[in-house]
This record gives C-alpha cells, sequence and structure tokens, in this order.
C-alpha cells in the first residue's frame, strides 16, 4: 500500500513530500495546502476511472474533483513548468508527471516518464480498486429520498463523493457483517445497519435511523426515528430534512468506515460538520479503529475534538501512535509554500509539540478572556 505521496509544482506546494500513515491528518490554516494533498490523490484515482491514466494523461475535471485548466493547478512560484504526483510504495516510487498545458484540463505525461501502478494488488483495494471512498466537505444535504446508483454501489461500493448514494448502500448491505473490532460495545448485533444506529446514538441518543426503496423508483427513502430514552415520547418516524443536518452529514463517514474492509482508501474532508464536540471526538475515535483495521483514512479536519479523539484513541490502545501522522500546514515557507509541521503522537497520547496555530485557538481565546 502506498505509504508516501510527493507533489512537484502542484496547487499549493512546489516541492513536499507527505508521509501517508494508516490514519493521516491534515490541518493547518484555509488555503495552506491541506485540500491540495486530497485533491492530488483524488485526480489520480479520477484519471484512473475515467481511463485517462492508461491513455497517458491526467484528468482535471471530472466526477471527483473540479480543478480547472492546467493555468489553475502550476504552483505561482515553479521553478519549472513540470506537474508531478509521486507515489511511494516499501522504497519504489511511481511518477506521474505531466507537461504543462496553460488552457487544457488533460494533462498529458512527459515522453520520457515511464509509470507502472502496482497492478496486482492494488485492485481488491486502495487507491485503484474498489472500496476507495472520497468524501467531500460539501456532502448531501437532508432531503426525503435519494438516488440509486446501481454500478457504483453494488459493483465498486462507492457512496459518492457528496455521499448521495449512502442510503442506496445501506439498503443493498444492511445486513452485512461489521467486522468484530469495529463495533459498538453496546451493540452486539453483526449487521451493517445495526451497527450504524449503534454508533449514530453517540451523535443523538436514541436516534435509529431506516431506509426503504420506494417501488417503480430509482431512489431510497431515509428517516430517522427516536425512543423514549432520547426524552422524546413519540415513535413517529421523521424525514431527514426535520432533524438537522449533523445526521445525515455524519451517515456517510459513518457507514464508509464501517464497511471498507482492510486495503479500502478513505479520503474524508470535514469528518466533524455539524456535529456536537461530543460527536466529533467519537468520530476521531471510529477513524482511530477504521485505521487499525488496516484501512488507509487520509482526513482534513479543522476541529480540536477530533484531534483530540484520535490522542485517546492511541492512549486507549485502539491504535499505534506510530500509525497516526500529524500534519500542519503554515503558509510563509520557502518558494512560496506553505511549511509542514509534524507533531509525533507519544503512546500515552500526548504530542512532541504544538506549533502556533495548531488547534490552539482555546489557550489563545481563554488568555483573552483571562487577561
Amino acid at each position: 500500500m502506498f505509504d508516501s505521496l510527493t507533489l512537484h509544482n502542484f496547487k499549493a506546494f512546489r516541492d513536499i513530500t507527505i508521509p501517508l500513515k494508516p490514519l493521516t491528518l491534515l490541518s493547518g490554516l484555509n488555503g495552506s495546502g491541506k485540500s491540495t494533498t486530497l485533491q492530488a490523490l483524488a485526480l489520480l484515482r479520477q484519471s484512473w476511472d475515467t481511463g485517462f491514466i492508461h491513455k497517458r494523461g491526467l484528468l482535471l475535471n471530472g466526477d471527483l474533483i473540479e480543478l480547472g485548466a492546467g493555468v489553475d493547478v502550476l504552483h505561482d512560484d515553479h521553478n519549472d513548468e513540470q506537474i508531478a504526483i509521486e507515489l511511494g510504495a516499501n522504497g519504489n516510487s511511481y511518477r506521474y508527471e505531466v507537461a504543462y498545458d496553460p488552457a487544457g484540463d488533460v494533462l498529458h505525461f512527459s515522453p520520457e516518464i515511464s509509470f507502472g501502478f502496482l497492478a496486482g494488488t492494488e485492485q481488491a483495494g486502495g487507491l485503484f480498486g474498489h472500496n476507495f471512498q472520497y468524501l467531500r466537505a460539501d456532502r448531501a444535504s437532508p432531503s426525503v429520498s435519494f438516488p440509486k446508483a446501481y454500478h457504483l454501489v453494488s459493483e465498486r461500493r462507492f457512496l459518492g463523493d457528496r455521499g448521495q448514494y449512502t442510503t442506496h448502500f445501506l439498503s443493498l448491505f444492511q445486513d452485512e457483517d461489521v467486522d468484530v473490532n469495529l463495533r459498538h460495545p453496546s451493540d452486539g448485533s453483526p449487521g451493517l445497519l445495526s451497527q450504524v444506529n449503534a454508533w449514530l446514538k453517540e451523535f443523538s441518543p436514541g436516534v435509529n435511523v431506516a431506509v426503504e426503496d420506494i417501488p417503480r423508483t430509482d431512489t431510497v427513502r431515509l428517516e430517522y426515528s427516536y425512543g423514549k430514552s432520547a426524552g422524546i415520547s413519540s415513535s413517529n418516524s421523521y424525514r431527514s430534512t426535520n432533524v438537522g443536518f449533523g445526521l445525515t452529514y455524519v451517515l456517510p463517514v459513518l457507514v464508509a468506515c464501517l464497511a471498507s474492509p482492510k486495503n479500502s482508501w478513505l479520503l474524508i474532508e470535514n469528518p466533524e460538520a455539524h456535529l456536537h464536540p461530543q460527536g466529533q471526538v467519537v468520530m476521531g475515535r471510529l477513524l482511530a479503529l477504521t485505521a487499525a483495521r488496516g484501512a488507509k483514512v487520509i482526513v482534513e479536519s479543522h476541529s480540536d475534538h477530533v484531534l483530540n479523539g484520535l490522542r485517546l484513541a492511541v492512549k486507549n490502545r485502539d491504535i499505534a501512535a506510530d500509525n497516526v501522522g500529524l500534519n500542519f500546514f503554515r503558509r510563509g515557507g520557502a518558494g512560496g509554500q506553505p511549511d509542514r509541521i509534524a507533531p509525533l503522537v507519544t503512546d500515552e497520547g500526548r504530542l512532541s509539540a504544538w506549533p502556533d496555530g495548531f488547534f490552539d485557538q482555546w489557550d489563545k481565546s481563554l488568555d483573552q478572556l483571562l487577561g
């Protein structure tokens, strides 16, 4: 499985190498390079899915991401006009270098570059196989029903870049067993839907989600209900549009974590969106459990609560400390690109360093309030 990502003249970065741990957290101010990292990986996947990568090119605009034209992805302070994305795997490197075309949205590989994909090992899972998920920050909003996508869901097990096929996925695979290491301690039922509901109660006590195919349509209904333990006496079902954004926003992340086998790749932007702080901590732990099981989880987050959930997972031995990679990007580095600072996590969940701007706003605000 790929263990590093190197970017040359791609968007925010002129030259940078980012280790890809089983769980990789990307953090930093807006516009500091977090999204660039995820987009580079999504660009390779998009080009693979559409066949452009086999035709020796990268497709900038497609179903996963829309990056514009060559002029939009070339680093501002470039020292040449080559753009490259390189993947490292066990000491080997796989470099995808393209020639700059300012107006083109298909960038073609440099003629002298050879490339390869670990074809024998990446097909069952991984960046170029099934069980790949890319969940963008602008996930599907609550709706009465959601679309089906038969091939994407049943064959590739893809939830959609906005999580729009999650409801269809649940309707097809609701009885599929969840790995024992990912099951919530409150519910011994192995089925996916049962486990989704068990974890969902961490975000909203007493809640249950139900999915139902709408006959003679290509849509699936999504509803929520509450038990009396939630302080709501009614057992009526509620449309997702009437229970707030948080539950529907978290649902694709939950399903991606619980249903992804070993060697899966999960690229997730802002998993904490619309969640209460308590739920954000739980999300950090679930991401850690997913990575510890053998998936590659790469997360962009602004949440100190997600970070603390990861640290607690390390302290509680849910995941080994050296399987967690923290990356803090800060503008103002050499060559006009952001610096990457990588604090280490100890076995007790403590950090080796707290660089200025790294999840420290609470301390700064508290100093002002007490000063």
